[in-house]
């Protein structure tokens, strides 16, 4: 574009004078424009469409409105990352403060709509599959708005390439497969925030689009109303996508690039824009690109402080004066001084883990002392009493024994930096020891115990020594240097005798220390996490006239700040694998999705429409291949570029394959989980690209007979729509979690890495008007002091597993129960009753299946030997004999021949990492799915379903791999 524009004067100038122009040289040799106005552009805003292509625009939508809202009440239960955003609206609701690694604007929507709906918050979606009906949650609302943004959508695809100079029916085609795209069709219909981001992604290309067409139409368009309106429409677009995901910044990267483009043709034309104007023009673009998104972003997070002003589960990701402003969390104003008796609570600086707490537990292992701990909250046991190294003594010499012997010193002792001290644990009379003895968690050469040794009235001994080490760089000014000071003093406690720091991390001790965070003694720690101080501090010689100090209010520049700050280092964090992660080089081929949901022999997997993806897939790699062509020849000298179709055609559509690059290259750098949606963005630039070069080839481009036949674009534009419509229904099942049957799943299952499970749809249709109305059932696994037998879950609750490959080998672990046979049958299948149960035995029976589910036979599996490889999925199945041993069969348990599906629906949620932070170095606590006590192979079993199994998209906790025979 900038080399185009400076070649117009040179080229101009060399022309030979020219007298005044018949009408016949005016159509043939068009006068050269001479200002910044590109050749070949017309003026296509929007706002004067024709009244036929309005009324095309309201159809668009209508149809848009009946894909997308189509039994958008189903499926009746949480699907997804429903998990976390649904959750996120009971917060908000409720005030409480959560950390989430996204700005906060799609999430406020998404809740005011519920709230509208008459939501209050209380319903948590904690589990993939718990029911929405039973407790009256409003979902269908909370659904909408995603949905009405998955809506717009499609109309502004249609504007955006109308904009861009498209035909109308090639403007309607691509309307049409942002309608047929399947994999928008799923985000748009669930409470996610990907059809907010897109619609605001879309928005924003919309309006620059916009701005860039009055801009090319040159000097007389500049600054004019359309021409503002669509300039600070961009900027509001930019900060709309930037506040609902950072995504956003990949479209500011896109108009900042493109923006620096003009600006650089504006420079070149010195005839007609001064320096005085190009200053205009830039300050003009910094408002409004810059100024206002920028607003409007922290405007979002204004309203989100507003909203969450009570404490919550997010908490304690911030510091100590950002919890200050929180209802509840702050504190009176506490004495500065800190003195030798003082009684203290003293928190960890880095991790924002809590305080310094111990607690009447042992640990299991190791010197089996009493435990210390970091815990997040206040607490009597976070109290302790800062000892000298000797008890004080009276005016014998003597010394002053029990722990108020510090409270009527005659002089004033102030711990100075280097001074040594004891702490004592005043609710359990146990000072702070360590000793050459390893943590429990953390066994590592270089840590030692922290614990709590002694009884009341004992002396202690070397071992409870600490010297304080106030670190001056990062304590505040002046005395608090010098001395140790509440709240204002950073400082390390180094043991005496072994020269290690008292130091905390972010690793969580087991359920036997209530999960809290451990507390060690590091030899070499690092400084920030053995850094230390004092929040609260009391003391009898400290009166109400001492010097007080607080926490310092952050104000909201101070919080938003931090915010962010936090917000990164999380999202940087989650680097741990997922059942269904993918990474960027697979999703521009669609090789695989992500199962979101399933139940009752449906399925909800986010897949797209294979031929719209590969479709713009192609014509991205057409435009490189052509943009590669189209430089060797520019060096040649070959003059291309002379050519107005030619420069359009690389520009218009180079700006959009530049938008699909900045918004999908990116992910290549990222660490961090990725899955299938984040392509959506650049997915949208791609069918953007895809129908530009359809309108060239159809209508613009002429000498191939196509532009002089417009019946030849409507005919391929509509042909093309039909059949991604009939590819979209062909996968609709999957979008709307609807009846499927096997053979059609395996019709259209084109690739073993398009892993949904068929097995899960039933035969016919037919089928499932027969299944039984079963309630719903717990999703939490339920412990029991007894041997119980859990059945089977019922066919409604079957799910998604597919195998990774084809023939698998599984291992029965068949436990035979002894029950009396009861005179009438239940109405529903349960389990036996726990009373009249009694293990008799176990069985182990070896199966091997293909990919499909079918059982082999020993003569097939002996000619796959050494051919495929095996993997191993293990299954409990429970055989109910009566009192004379004879079986008895239930209709309603699985027939045995067929292997059992894993239950999608079942399993809770595990800890969004975005909001508390995976975490690879805390030991993992597995609970077993059945009460009876189940043999080792049982239980990887069950965490091998489980990683087949649906889960949120943050969920890092569980791995994809499977254990091999």
């Amino acid at each position: 574009m900038a080399r185009s524009a400076s070649a117009k004067a040179p080229a101009s100038r060399a022309s030979p004078p020219q007298s005044a122009p018949t009408a016949k040289s005016k159509t043939k040799a068009p006068k050269r424009k001479d200002d910044y106005s590109s050749d070949g552009v017309e003026d296509n805003d929007v706002f004067l469409l024709s009244g036929s292509s309005l009324q095309l625009v309201v159809a668009i939508t209508l149809l848009a409105a009946i894909v997308r809202l189509f039994r958008i009440y189903q499926p009746t239960s949480v699907v997804f990352d429903e998990v976390h955003f649904g959750g996120f609206a009971s917060k908000y609701i409720k005030g409480r403060f959560f950390m989430d690694v996204h700005p906060p604007l799609a999430k406020l929507l998404i809740t005011l709509f519920g709230w509208l709906a008459g939501f209050n918050g209380d319903f948590d979606f904690k589990e993939i599959g718990k029911d929405y009906l039973e407790p009256g949650v409003p979902y269908v609302a909370m659904r909408l708005f995603p949905a009405i943004c998955g809506i717009l959508l499609a109309p502004t695809m249609f504007l955006t390439l109308k904009a861009s100079g498209c035909r109308t029916f090639t403007a309607a085609m691509g309307a049409g497969l942002i309608i047929f795209e399947n994999g928008l069709l799923t985000q748009a219909r669930l409470i996610l925030l990907d059809s907010p981001l897109m619609i605001a992604t879309a928005f924003t290309a919309l309006a620059f689009t916009s701005f860039t067409n009055q801009h090319e139409l040159g000097p007389t368009k500049a600054f004019q109303p359309s021409w503002w309106f669509w300039l600070a429409m961009t900027g509001l677009g930019l900060g709309m996508t930037v506040s609902i995901k950072w995504v956003g910044l990949f479209t500011i990267a896109w108009v900042g690039l493109l923006t620096l483009v003009q600006l650089w043709v504006l420079l070149g034309d010195y005839k007609n824009v001064t320096i005085r104007l190009f200053a205009k023009h830039f300050v003009a673009r910094v408002f409004c690109l810059i100024i206002i998104p920028l607003t409007f972003y922290m405007a979002m997070f204004g309203i989100h402080f507003l909203c969450l002003q009570n404490p919550g589960e997010g908490d304690g990701f911030m510091s100590s004066e950002f919890q200050s402003t929180l209802n509840s969390k702050g504190m009176q104003d506490v004495a500065a001084d800190v003195l030798m008796g003082s009684r203290v609570s003293i928190r960890h600086v880095n991790t924002q883990g809590g305080y310094l707490h111990s607690h009447p537990l042992m640990y299991p292992t190791g010197s089996k002392q009493q435990q210390i701990t970091l815990y997040p909250h206040k607490d009597e046991n976070n109290i302790w009493l800062l000892e000298n190294q000797t008890q004080p003594l009276d005016i014998h010499g003597n010394p002053i024994n029990g722990t108020s012997a510090w409270n009527n010193l005659p002089e004033t002792p102030y711990i100075t930096n280097g001074a040594v001290l004891r702490l004592y644990h005043q609710p359990t009379h146990r000072r702070l020891h360590s000793h050459d003895v390893r943590p429990p968690v953390t066994e590592a050469d270089w840590q030692n115990e922290v614990s709590a040794y002694g009884y009341e009235g004992f002396d202690g001994d070397a071992n409870d020594f600490f010297r304080v080490e106030i670190v001056k760089a990062k304590s505040k000014g002046g005395v608090a240097q010098e001395r140790l000071r509440t709240i204002d003093t950073k400082f390390r406690l180094v043991h005496i005798m072994t020269g290690c720091v008292l130091f905390s991390h972010k690793v969580k001790l087991p359920e036997w220390a209530s999960e809290q965070q451990e507390v060690t003694c590091a030899k070499g720690g690092t400084l920030p996490n053995s850094l230390w101080y004092i929040e609260s501090n009391e003391h009898p010689q400290l009166g109400p006239d001492a010097e007080k100090v607080n926490y310092a209010n952050p104000g909201f520049f101070g919080k938003f700040w931090e915010l962010q700050k936090v917000m990164w280092k999380t999202n940087a964090g989650l680097t741990e694998s997922h059942a269904w992660d993918s990474r960027p080089q697979s999703w521009p081929i669609l090789r695989r999705g992500i199962n979101f949901w399933g139940k009752d022999h449906r399925q909800i997997y986010l897949m797209g429409n294979p031929l719209i993806w590969w479709s713009a897939t192609v014509a991205v790699v057409l435009y490189v291949i052509f943009k590669g062509i189209a430089v060797l020849r520019w060096q040649r000298s070959c003059g291309d570029y002379s050519n107005t179709i030619f420069k359009r055609f690389d520009y218009e559509i180079g700006t959009s394959v530049l938008g699909w690059a900045l918004h999908y290259f990116p992910f290549f750098l990222m660490q961090r989980q990725l899955f299938l949606h984040h392509y959506f963005p650049a997915l949208y630039f791609a069918i953007i690209a895809f129908s530009q070069v359809y309108d060239f080839a159809t209508a613009r481009v002429p000498g191939l007979g196509l532009k002089e036949n417009p019946i030849i674009n409507k005919a391929g534009a509509t042909a093309f729509l039909v059949l991604s419509a009939v590819v979209f229904s062909l996968f609709a099942p999957l979008a709307y979690g609807n009846t499927w049957t096997k053979s059609e799943c395996n019709r259209v299952k084109l690739f073993s890495t398009w892993d949904w499970d068929c097995n899960t749809f039933l035969d016919t249709y037919d089928a499932y008007n027969s299944l039984p109305s079963t309630p719903a059932i717990s999703q939490t696994p339920q412990q029991s002091n007894q041997p119980t037998v859990n059945s089977q879950p019922p066919p409604s609750e079957a799910a998604q597993a597919p195998l990774a490959v084809e023939p698998v080998a599984q291992i029965p672990v068949v436990p035979v129960v002894d029950q009396q046979v009861e005179a009438e049958k239940p109405a529903v299948s349960v389990a036996p009753p726990v009373a009249a149960q009694r293990i008799l035995s176990r069985e182990e029976r070896i199966e091997y299946r293909d990919q499909d589910g079918n059982l082999l036979n020993e003569e097939q599996v002996k000619a796959l030997e050494g051919k495929v490889e095996f993997k191993t999925r293990y299954e409990t199945r429970t055989r109910i004999v009566d009192a004379n041993g004879n079986e008895i069969v239930s209709p309603d348990s699985p027939a045995p021949e067929k292997p059992a599906a894993p239950d999608a629906a079942a399993g809770v949620a595990p800890p969004h990492p975005d909001v508390q932070g995976a975490n690879s170095e805390t030991p993992k606590n597995l609970v077993p799915d059945e009460s009876i006590p189940p043999a080792k192979e049982s239980i990887e079993g069950e965490k091998e379903r489980e990683g087949s199994a649906a889960k949120p998209a943050s969920d890092s906790t569980e791995a994809t791999a499977k254990s091999e025979l």
